[in-house]
Formats: C-alpha cells, sequence, structure tokens
C-alpha cells in the first residue's frame, strides 16, 4: 500500500508543470506616448505579451519632454530604471555624454538578429557614438506638407497623379501661393502653428538644411546668412499674408481640415486625424502629404526618430537575463511596425517599408523617400526635443516671424543665448 501511495505522489508530481517552464521574465517599460501614439503602442505590447508567455512587459507611460527624461536620470541614479525605454534620437547627444545610455554590443545585437543594414542608415547613425550604438531606432518621424487636392486642382497645381506639381525652388512655391490665393477659395493659402518653437524649429531647420548649411558648425553657431535667408523666407509667408500670425496647433490644424487653407506643414503623426475625418466624410475635399518640397536648393527635412533604449545605472545593471529579453522585445517590435506606421511615422526597419503592405498604404508610402535625405537635430548638447534650441527658437525665431522681432537681430540674439549655454 505504501508502495503504491508514492508511486501515486511521483506520478502526480510527473504530471506537474516544472517552476522553470512557466519562468517569466518581467519587464518595466517607460514611454512618453500618448494619444495615438499611445493606442497603438499599447496594442503593440499586448500583442507582444499574448504571443511569449516567457515575456511580460510592465508599460507605464509618462509625461513627454523633459519630466520624461529627468525622470530617467533620476530614476537610474538609484538603480530605480525601467529596463526598457523609448527616447527621442535627438536628444542622444545630450544623453550620451552624461551616461544615462547603455550601449549595446555587436554579440548582443546580433544573439537578437538585429543588423544594421536592415535600418534606416540616417537614424541608426544617429545613435552611434565612438562606434558604440546607444539605441535602435523604431521609426523615422517628420514634417510633411499636407495639401488640399480640390483646391489645388482649380489652380492648376495638381498633376495627373494626384500630386502636387510646380512646387521646388522658392519662387515657384510662392507663385503656387498666390494662384492659391487668386481663387478666393481660402483665408490662407498655407497654415502653419506660427506660436510655437518646437513646430517653427522643425521648418526653420528644414529651410536650413535645404541651403545645405549647419546649426552648429564646428565652434560656430548660425555662421553665414542662411540662417537670417531660412528665418525670413517664413517671415515674408506670413506678413504676406499666405500664413496666419501667432496661430495655436489646433486652429492651424483646423484651418486645413476646414477648407480654408489649401496647404499645412505638420508632422506625420497627424496622418490619423485626416484619415479619421476622410473616413467619416467630415473633412469634405480629398487630401494628401508629400515631403518638404525642395525650396532652397538642395531636398532635405527635418526629422527625429523614436527609438529603444536601456538605462544605464551603475548601482543597479540590467541583468543578462533581462537584457535578452529587451533585445527579444526590440526586435519584435520593430518587425511589427506597420501598425505603428499607422500612426503616420515611417518605419526605421527596412523590411517593413519594402513590404506590399506598405507600399499600398497612403501617402505614407509617398512621403516615406524623405527618410533618405532627413537632417537630424545637430549633435550637440543644444539640441534635442524641449532641449535649449528649442526654447531659442521660442524666444526669437517665433517673435521674427510673427512681425514683432527683426530676423536679422533674432539669429544675432539667438546666437547669443546659445553661445552662452555651449
Amino acid at each position: 500500500m505504501r508502495k503504491l501511495l508514492k508511486l501515486a505522489v511521483s506520478a502526480a508530481i510527473a504530471l506537474l508543470p516544472s517552476a522553470a517552464a512557466f519562468a517569466q521574465t518581467d519587464i518595466t517599460w517607460w514611454d512618453f506616448l500618448s494619444g495615438g501614439d499611445g493606442v497603438r503602442m499599447k496594442a503593440l505590447i499586448k500583442e507582444f505579451n499574448d504571443t511569449h508567455p516567457d515575456i511580460k512587459i510592465n508599460a507605464t507611460t509618462l509625461e513627454w519632454g523633459v519630466p520624461f527624461y529627468t525622470k530617467v536620470q533620476t530614476s537610474a541614479a538609484v538603480g530605480q530604471q525601467p529596463d526598457i525605454m523609448t527616447y527621442h534620437m535627438s536628444r542622444y547627444p545630450l544623453a550620451v555624454p552624461t551616461g544615462i545610455l547603455r550601449p549595446f554590443t555587436d554579440e548582443e545585437l546580433a544573439s537578437a538578429g538585429i543588423k544594421k543594414e536592415n535600418y534606416v542608415d540616417a537614424a541608426w547613425k544617429q545613435a552611434t557614438f565612438d562606434n558604440k550604438v546607444y539605441g535602435i531606432p523604431f521609426d523615422v518621424h517628420s514634417i510633411v506638407l499636407y495639401y488640399n487636392k480640390n483646391i489645388l486642382k482649380e489652380a492648376g497645381l495638381l498633376g495627373d497623379d494626384g500630386l502636387p506639381k510646380g512646387l521646388d525652388g522658392l519662387d515657384n512655391f510662392n507663385a503656387a501661393l498666390d494662384k492659391i490665393k487668386a481663387t478666393g477659395k481660402v483665408e490662407y493659402p498655407l497654415s502653419l502653428h506660427t506660436d510655437e518653437g518646437g513646430s517653427m524649429w522643425r521648418v526653420f531647420y528644414t529651410l536650413l538644411s535645404q541651403q545645405g548649411a549647419k546649426f552648429i558648425d564646428g565652434d560656430q553657431i548660425l555662421p553665414g546668412d542662411a540662417g537670417v535667408k531660412a528665418l525670413k523666407t517664413m517671415a515674408n509667408w506670413v506678413s504676406g499674408g499666405y500664413s496666419p500670425k501667432l496661430i495655436s496647433y489646433e486652429a492651424s490644424i483646423a484651418l486645413f481640415t476646414s477648407g480654408k487653407a489649401a496647404f499645412h506643414i505638420n508632422g506625420v503623426w497627424e496622418v490619423p486625424t485626416m484619415t479619421d475625418l476622410a473616413k467619416k466624410g467630415e473633412l469634405g475635399f480629398e487630401w494628401g502629404a508629400i515631403e518638404i518640397p525642395n525650396l532652397m536648393g538642395t531636398q532635405a527635412t527635418w526629422a527625429d526618430s523614436h527609438s529603444f533604449a536601456v538605462p544605464n545605472s551603475e548601482s543597479k545593471p540590467i541583468t543578462p537575463e533581462k537584457l535578452k529579453a529587451v533585445l527579444q522585445i526590440i526586435a519584435w517590435m520593430n518587425e511589427h511596425s506597420i501598425s505603428w506606421a499607422s500612426a503616420g511615422h515611417i518605419p526605421a526597419f527596412k523590411p517593413v517599408t519594402e513590404s506590399k503592405e506598405f507600399k499600398e498604404m497612403q501617402p505614407n508610402a509617398t512621403y516615406a523617400k524623405l527618410a533618405n535625405t532627413a537632417v537630424f537635430d545637430p549633435v550637440s548638447k543644444l539640441a534635442g526635443v524641449a532641449g535649449p534650441i528649442y526654447e531659442a527658437t521660442q524666444n526669437f525665431v517665433v517673435p521674427a516671424l510673427n512681425g514683432q522681432l527683426d530676423p536679422e537681430d533674432a539669429i544675432d540674439q539667438m546666437r547669443e543665448e546659445l553661445e552662452s549655454q555651449k
């Protein structure tokens, strides 16, 4: 009887699942993604968790901008940092010297099948310092030119392919604005978010870069006259009545979506806004989006990237087990980034942008080529989201383009302020 009992107990134990079989690696994830981006990322995280029982992502969304980056810094100092986080690549020049980002070794990347050649070159370079890779790009997001096909057709500016024509070159672009104005169909030919430095930095830096100029060249900030030329171009759009003065972000979008502006310069992240309104039948016109035309001589557009990075903490470094899981997460997220593309972003993972599904995604596939000529913020601690350059743009570029400050004085003062912070 005792022997039978032992056999029964042994059999029961054998049927129990082993602890190892159900061992789960818990990963702490921080991001700053809200709105449509947040919805899409939460869906990706859920899908990953549902299909990977051995890894559990515990995600927290924090406030975008300075609060997020400050929280990362302070948490890492006391060993309470996340295992993985989203990070704007424009912040890397500021972050890397502080030691807050943990670099990945070639062996670590290879173990997860993460290869440089599979990613947009400009984005990968943005995360590489002294031949060390500090993050993996997830997307390229930029500004684009949204356009009202109905109005452009009436003005003779729409090609048979449904794309704008005759916009390259500043003189041609300004002539197009005049043609649109002459239709009498709009309040303004061009809608810009003219009351905020972040939005205007993206336009200013695009026009500067299209001249082949650098914002920071060696020890010099805004050398030459390219900065003045870029700012005067923007200011002329406002003073000439082509774009409204001191208009808010929401109002600048509404001006376009209501049909009161033919063009709108904004980030690709507003593609879902246009798509949703069109699906609901609330847009009232056909729309599209293209890369910013070559207005100043060289094709270039401001861009940034969301990326994945691991905080560096001397007091509590990430464990090999967690790092292995994090690399698996990063690889999976990029392989499944087609859903992220629906937010307007251009996936940084080339196999996705080269896929049939992405090529059928419009207008995304049309403007995706901008990734090849994208210009990221200067490699400087002054640059990056919510950094000193953004603040200086708010203080000097915004007043100048709204007629409150002479463009030449604005550039001089901007240069002086940033020189003092080098």
